[in-house]
């Protein structure tokens, strides 16, 4: 398994992110890029990935999950394919309900959620905050 290291947040996800990218179209709602998550890259079916996503996130969660339960279309997704914890994601259900693209959009930015998401993976508010700068 592999640990995150110095180029990680707890999720595995890089801490750095590109710019010069149409970014509202590859964030969650939340700030995550899931072109850098575990879950979307696993998507394809990876056993091994989706393995080695489901053990690391098992423990970070501290739920069990199985690889099976790691597969991802993003949670913007028509497809319906979301990583099991998206159905119960209070940031996404609150984005869908006000309409906005991502929390870089909503006139309650940064709400109590966020401030929470951004505690276990604090590259998703400046995610959002490039997005919001861009928007102005």
């Amino acid at each position: 398994m592999q640990k995150h290291g110095q180029g990680q947040n707890r999720l595995g996800h890089p801490k750095g992110f590109e710019t010069g990218v149409d970014m509202k179209e590859i964030i969650a709602y939340c700030g995550l890029s899931c072109q850098e998550c575990g879950a979307f890259l696993a998507k394809n079916r990876d056993t091994d990935k989706s393995a080695e996503v489901a053990d690391r996130w098992s423990k970070i969660l501290n739920i069990a999950l199985r690889p099976e339960d790691i597969y991802c279309d993003g949670c913007k997704a028509d497809s319906g394919i979301r990583f099991r914890y998206c159905a119960s994601c209070a940031i996404r259900r609150c984005a869908k309900e006000r309409l906005v693209p991502t929390c870089a959009d909503c006139g309650e930015h940064v709400c109590r959620k966020l401030e929470e998401f951004f505690q276990m993976v604090p590259t998703s508010r400046q995610r959002l905050e490039d997005l919001r700068s861009r928007s102005k």
